[in-house]
């Protein structure tokens, strides 16, 4: 069976690479560019460091700020009318996952016409996006430099998830000095998301040896990493590993695709506008302990990279114990330990799992689930475990 590896075709990663990244952007002859981020890198005057090692090298731009937390259909709508007014040549994305997706966005939509839902699904654009350049502040979902890009549907409530090798960036930049003064919070959101697409990916129908070896790093990196990450955010080796742990993560999703975390956690994200890593990181023991049945074996190999002592243990109980340390490492970096805390109602669990199987996410998870399956993980998810 064949096999596609998608990737960004230019990456630069390290501490202090930007002013890198802004000359390696001259060399490909832009003119002006669309810098999409969102409101409070704007105030905090990122944007503005970004607009100024631009015009050093001769290139205009205009700031587009107007992507939110779950960005939708409008912020799309939007940002590709700036694009069209100022005539823009290539955009740039600026931010984490939510100012990615947000440009992939205006960027698909900007070449091929139409409307940003037109593209929901696998595969259905026809052509490149306008040029992407995407510099990324958070160590998590990988956007920068993935074909997946989610928008939030405002009409329907639903996160669209639209996967697409016509939106993956040309560029990706990862500067962890752009991460050193991201909040507690959004720290530990953004690992549980690296932590997700990681082990998704491993436990993936899709997964290859390529996917494996990336998902596995990434599990190491990220055990040994986020704790510190969260807890000294000025850390910058913490924060160079973990930024090396998502681009890993991301390079094993993005190829191997994801499971039904993801799937769930996108409803979740458009029914409640809740924060992606943190419905992430409270389904996925759930989500796995219903995958044990068909993963066991895997989950015992991301017990070990998560430096989990599993010798005489035979894989289910690798397994579990492997859901044992995603919970302790959730609970020691302060994520939630319910949907209930997060406002979920038991009422909708049905709507939230009717559109968790219609998502794309859900198509490579290693166990197929019912209607009624689905709804018992959420249900699971609405109470702190013991």
């Amino acid at each position: 069976m064949s096999t596609t590896f998608f990737i960004p075709s230019v990456n630069i990663m390290g501490a202090g690479c930007l002013p890198e990244a802004v000359l390696a952007i001259r060399g490909y002859g832009f003119q002006k560019a669309l810098i999409v981020t969102d409101s409070v890198l704007n105030k905090l005057g990122v944007a503005g460091k970004i607009q100024a090692l631009l015009t050093e090298q001769k290139i205009e731009s205009v700031v587009f700020d107007g992507a939110k937390p779950n960005p939708t259909v409008g912020n799309v709508k939007a940002g590709l009318a700036q694009l069209k007014e100022h005539q823009c040549d290539f955009v740039i994305s600026l931010g984490g996952g939510s100012s990615h997706d947000c440009a992939k966005g205006i960027a698909l939509c900007a070449s091929n016409g139409g409307e940003i839902a037109d593209y929901e699904g696998v595969d259905q654009s026809a052509k490149p996006q306008l040029p992407l350049v995407s510099i990324n502040t958070t160590a998590g979902t990988a956007a920068e430099m993935t074909r997946f890009c989610i928008i939030t549907d405002e009409e329907r409530h639903i996160k669209m998830a639209i996967v697409d090798r016509n939106v993956t960036p040309i560029m990706s930049v990862n500067d962890p000095e752009l991460m050193l003064a991201k909040p507690k919070g959004l720290t530990a959101a953004t690992g549980m998301d690296a932590l997700t697409h990681a082990v998704e990916a491993y436990v993936s129908t899709a997964a290859t040896p390529i996917t494996d070896a990336c998902a596995l790093k990434a599990v190491e990196l990220i055990a040994r990493n986020l704790r510190t990450a969260v807890a000294h955010g000025d850390n910058l080796p913490a924060r160079e590993q973990m930024a090396y742990a998502e681009f890993l993560a991301g390079m094993a999703f993005n190829n191997a695709s994801l499971g039904y975390v993801h799937a769930m956690a996108h409803q979740l994200g458009g029914l409640y506008d809740l924060p992606h890593g943190v419905c992430n990181a409270l389904l996925l023991p759930h989500v796995e302990t219903f995958n044990v049945s068909t993963s066991a074996a895997r989950l015992t190999d991301v017990a070990r990279a998560m430096d989990v002592d599993v010798k005489g243990l035979d894989a289910e109980q690798g397994a579990h114990a492997c859901i044992a340390a995603i919970r302790q490492l959730a609970k020691d970096i302060g994520i939630p330990a319910s949907l209930s805390e997060l406002g979920v109602k038991e009422a909708d669990i049905p709507l939230l799992a009717t559109n968790a199987l219609n998502d794309a996410c859900g198509l490579t998870n290693p166990r197929k689930a019912s209607q009624a399956e689905i709804e018992g993980i959420f249900r699971g998810a609405m109470t702190a475990s013991a």
